[in-house]
């Protein structure tokens, strides 16, 4: 019998015209962890629905060969059947359910014709047991964190005897100790025999844990890396994914203008009524014109908090202390105010609060500055179509046309859209909340090549990160928050990982 689990053959996938795989070959060795990786719309995320059923067979060319078979899926159920499950970036919970509802949905244990609740929790415990999840298995899943609730995903994968286990950007929306158990666990899955495929752009993540990382570009298999035969290197995954050397990350600013200050905060304060908390206090910040301030610091620690209590203040906290732009005293109570006075807020969740996905490039570009494209209430459909078209070519937003839905983009290209539609308003300062969260290293250096193109026009960024190479690479000055206050302030030339995470602790 092969060595292979997992064979997939000349697998070629078209939408529309577009070719998104083009001879994919792919093979995984029974029991190891294969990484998936390459840049977005490489074609990983295809590949996988192509093999768990997603995309039927006849959707498709080429052969699926599992377990020494050939196989032609019908629906995601058919490939579950044989093994094959997959957990998608977007957890498939139901968070009004309970967990054991959740782990034995729609895979119900049942004594006759009816469902033994008993025996559900029973087997639930047991699974819990397994991904070493210390919960009630009564408690329901929205009361869960969101590491919590993937390793719920996979008790239900294990609920369905699984082999092969297949996740899609695990860690995107995990904190640094979430995803230390997340992998983990998947190295004690390996131990029992569980042979994992696993996408993701931390190439970190992918050295530290793959026994083999398959490169994906443009549709195409480039190659597969083995990390019996010598360490997989970040470098050799960086030219493979990108065609090219990206012999530093971050692109240099040589020229840096650094004017005077334009906005300032003095004793600052937010406090949170629902939470019953400060959620900000007695924050002293500055930024100038021309400057990338960086603001790191753990999850839960005031970042997000702080830029919106800036950004016309959407969450309602009460405010406390001053807040001078341009050297003049400010109060912004709304958003709108904050726009008007020419501040602007690229949102941590481009999916959930910061794109239309199910409208165009255009509209979701035009979206937060309508008034400036209408006349009378009616949009100007020409002068849309031209004003998302220079943004499209400035920012280098890869679409298909301009009418081309937000929701089909890749993470890259909507967080384009996303800086695009608040340019648009004709901001001097820009908030960016995670600016590179779930994108992959080529789209990171174009969006870092904005932000100095930004900073070169004259703008000032208030960059929010907790890739600490991101801060450090990207900032002129970095603040360090903690339970909601700013433990230090570094200047660039003397800031490391080690200080800041040294402050952020404290």
């Amino acid at each position: 019998m092969s060595e292979y689990i997992l064979e997939m053959k000349g697998i070629s996938k078209e939408f529309t015209g577009v070719k998104a795989l083009s001879d994919v070959n792919f093979k995984v060795k029974k029991g190891e962890i294969h990484c998936l990786i390459g840049e977005n719309g490489a074609g990983k995320s295809t590949l996988m629905k192509v093999l768990s059923g997603v995309y039927p067979y006849g959707e498709y060319q080429g052969d699926i060969v599992y377990e020494g078979k050939v196989q032609q899926f019908n629906t995601i159920n058919d490939s579950i059947k044989t093994g094959i499950v997959i957990i998608h970036q977007e957890l498939a919970l139901f968070p009004d359910l309970t967990v054991y509802e959740n782990i034995f949905a729609g895979n119900e244990v049942k004594r006759g014709a009816f469902v033994d609740w008993n025996e559900t929790i029973v087997q639930s415990k047991k699974l819990l047991e397994k991904v070493k999840l210390k919960v009630n298995p009564e408690t329901l899943v929205k009361d869960l964190s969101v590491g919590k609730q993937q390793l719920v995903e996979i008790a239900k994968a294990l609920s369905k005897d699984v082999k092969l286990l297949i996740l899609d950007e695990p860690t995107a929306a995990l904190n640094e100790d979430d995803s230390e158990n997340l992998l983990n666990l998947l190295k004690d899955l390996k131990q029992q025999g569980i042979t994992c495929i696993m996408i993701s752009h931390k190439l970190k993540e992918v050295i530290s844990i793959a026994d083999k990382a398959t490169v994906l570009r443009d549709g195409k298999t480039i190659c597969t890396l083995d990390a019996s035969e010598g360490p997989i290197s970040e470098n050799v995954i960086i030219m493979n994914m990108v065609g090219r050397e990206i012999e530093d990350i971050y692109p240099k600013r040589p020229d840096k203008k650094i004017g005077e200050e334009i906005l300032q905060l003095f004793n600052w304060s937010a406090y949170d009524v629902e939470l019953g908390r400060h959620v900000v206090k007695n924050i002293d910040f500055h930024i100038k014109k021309g400057e990338i301030v960086g603001i790191a610091g753990l999850m839960g620690s005031g970042r997000t908090e702080l830029a919106l209590s800036i950004f016309g203040n959407p969450n309602a906290y009460k405010l406390q202390g001053e807040l001078l732009l341009n050297g003049q005293p400010k109060k912004m109570p709304h958003t709108r105010d904050a726009i008007k006075a020419g501040i602007a807020y690229v949102t941590e969740d481009r999916k959930g609060n910061g794109l239309f996905l199910l409208q165009d490039i255009k509209n979701n570009i035009t979206a937060a500055n309508l008034k400036t494209i209408s006349s009378s209430g009616v949009i100007n459909e020409n002068e849309e179509i031209k004003v998302a078209g220079e943004y499209r070519k400035s920012i280098n937003i890869k679409a298909s046309s301009l009418e081309q839905n937000v929701g089909n983009l890749s993470g890259g290209n909507q967080q384009k859209v996303s800086i695009g539609k608040w340019l648009f308003v004709g901001p001097k300062l820009l908030i960016l909340d995670e600016p590179t969260r779930g994108i992959d290293v080529g789209a990171k250096f174009e969006i870092y090549t904005i932000m100095n193109k930004l900073i070169k026009e004259g703008l000032s960024i208030i960059m929010i990160s907790s890739e600490l190479g991101e801060v450090l690479g990207m900032s002129d000055r970095i603040y360090v928050m903690g339970e909601g206050e700013i433990k230090g302030e570094l200047a660039i030339e003397e800031a490391t990982q080690e200080k800041i995470m040294q402050l952020a602790t404290q």
